[in-house]
Parts: C-alpha cells; sequence; structure tokens
C-alpha cells in the first residue's frame, strides 16, 4: 500500500476523508499558505513605535510590583557564559527546524492528533494578530534598561538583522512570545501524538518550550508576562479547538441522522 493509501486508511477514523484538500500534500500546502499570510499581517502590525515603548513601560512597571522583573539580571548572568550564549541564540534561531519536523510527522503518521493541532493552529494564529495589532509591546531589548541584545550580538550568522527596523519585520510584537507559542505547540502535537502508547516521552517533549521560556528570558526578547500570555493564548487556542471538535462531530451525527430519515 503507498503511502498516501496508508494515510487516507487512518483518516477513516479521524474525520478527515481522502479526497481534495485533506491529502497530505495538500494539507501541507494549505498549512504553508496561513503561515506566510500570518507572517504578512503580524509584519504589518508594528507600526506604532510609541505605543509598544508605552506598553512596555506598563508592562515593566506591573512587573516589578509583582516581582516578577528578572529580565535584566537573567540576561546578564547569560552575558557572563560564552558557550550558553551561543547555545541560547542557536536555540532561538533554528527552534523552527524542530518544529515543523514535529508537524510533518504528526500529519504523515498521525491524522487524528493533526486534526486537532491544525484546529488549534487556526484558532491561535488569529488570536495572536489581534494581539499585536491592539497591544504593540517593545521587547526588553528595546524598552527597557541595561538589556544586551544577545541575540543580535553574538548571531554568527544572521547578524544584527534582528534591530535592522528597515527589513520589514515586526519588531515590537512581544505580546505574546511567538517562540514560546509555537514550541508549545510543537510540543502538544508531540504529546498527543504519544501520550498513549509511550507516556514518559510525552512528558518530556515539554523540555522544549520550557527551554524557550529560559532563551527568550535570558537573550533580552521578553518579558515574563510575554511568556505568560503565551500560555493563555495556547490554552484559550486548545480550549477552543476542543469545542469546535464538538460542535463538528455534532453537526456531522445530525447530518447523518437526517439523511437516513
Amino acid at each position: 500500500m503507498s503511502a498516501g493509501g496508508q494515510w487516507d486508511q487512518r483518516n477513516r477514523h479521524s474525520g478527515l476523508n481522502s479526497r481534495g484538500w485533506h491529502r497530505p500534500v495538500a494539507e501541507l500546502a494549505v498549512l504553508t499558505v496561513c503561515l506566510v499570510l500570518f507572517s504578512r499581517l503580524h509584519n504589518l502590525a508594528g507600526s506604532d513605535v510609541a505605543q509598544a515603548n508605552a506598553n512596555a513601560r506598563a508592562l515593566q512597571s506591573v512587573e516589578r510590583t509583582l516581582n516578577l522583573d528578572i529580565e535584566v539580571a537573567a540576561n546578564h548572568w547569560l552575558a557572563e557564559h560564552a558557550v550558553l550564549m551561543q547555545a541560547a541564540v542557536l536555540y532561538y534561531r533554528r527552534y523552527y527546524v524542530p518544529l515543523a519536523v514535529v508537524l510533518l510527522w504528526v500529519l504523515f503518521r498521525h491524522a487524528e492528533t493533526y486534526l486537532t493541532v491544525r484546529r488549534t493552529l487556526l484558532v491561535m494564529m488569529p488570536l495572536a494578530l489581534v494581539a499585536f495589532w491592539l497591544v504593540p509591546m517593545s521587547p526588553p531589548r528595546f524598552g527597557l534598561d541595561g538589556i544586551i541584545d544577545i541575540v543580535a550580538e553574538h548571531d554568527l550568522v544572521l547578524g544584527d538583522t534582528s534591530r535592522d527596523m528597515t527589513n520589514g519585520q515586526n519588531h515590537f510584537s512581544a505580546m505574546p512570545s511567538m517562540h514560546v507559542g509555537w514550541s508549545a505547540l510543537g510540543a502538544y502535537a508531540a504529546w498527543l501524538a504519544l501520550r498513549s502508547r509511550r507516556p514518559r516521552l510525552a512528558l518530556l517533549v515539554w523540555l522544549f518550550p520550557i527551554v524557550m521560556i529560559a532563551v527568550v528570558l535570558t537573550t533580552g526578547n521578553h518579558y515574563v508576562l510575554d511568556v505568560a500570555g503565551s500560555v493563555v493564548l495556547l490554552s484559550v487556542s486548545i480550549a477552543t479547538a476542543a469545542v469546535w471538535t464538538v460542535t463538528v462531530a455534532r453537526w456531522r451525527l445530525h447530518r447523518s441522522k437526517r439523511s437516513i430519515e
């Protein structure tokens, strides 16, 4: 049996049929288009620098009140460890590689899990865009005195492109942290696929976003509350996707009953 046939057979029990865009290659194309569109809209949101700086000052004030203002101390600690610094830069820049591998693995090997992940992703992206548009946020490396921009100063490949204001990227979307958000989504996908057969390994995959949290805080790219925002974003997306799944299942059941009648 071909790989496409195997994928179709697994899909009979997952709500994905074997026709049209539900085939894995078409799914991959749709996913790619969605991510490109998200990236374009994300970059359009970072135009109000004054508001981003004001929001950053307000967030810093909240963190000081809650004793969560650890960014400068964490950043200076990392700056004293050259090997860890390079590892953090590499992790920050290349995290999308394991993320892409996980999504492809789930797509081709765990179709039912992919359906859940896809719905979560489709909820997550517009919610993040709303946050970027409504609450632009300067990252610590721009908005907090004493922060060393470790990624810009120690990236041996891309250099200081992360602070190039002319490259068309949105540099003022620290809330929520999508590095943490995407990493957590990848861990969630792997956890869903592994939890029944390999529960211990399923727990280990959560180290991926946990390490990313340490990386974004110590490199001066995000505040503690940005990370909290990412957790809220993923949690709301998972809950909404679950409601979506139940709603679709009920609609299909209702439709099948009507067709029988």
